[in-house]
């Protein structure tokens, strides 16, 4: 069984579980969440994207 969900959902979730377990302020995740649409801006954004798919990659065990 195959669960598809976005990655906008998983990540809200683990957001909203560091503000109500880990006492994380809710003005850092949204200045985290900020940043991270800053970084997708720059010339790093490739770099960061080809390391993910290869992380994710070596975790799911695929070779394309």
């Amino acid at each position: 069984m195959n669960v598809s969900l976005p990655l906008v959902v998983i990540l809200g979730l683990i957001a909203l579980g560091a503000v109500k377990f880990l006492g994380v302020r809710p003005w850092l995740v949204a200045v985290i969440t900020l940043f991270g649409f800053y970084l997708a801006d720059t010339i790093a954004a490739p770099l960061i994207d080809s390391g993910t798919r290869s992380g994710v990659q070596i975790v799911n065990d695929t070779q394309d």
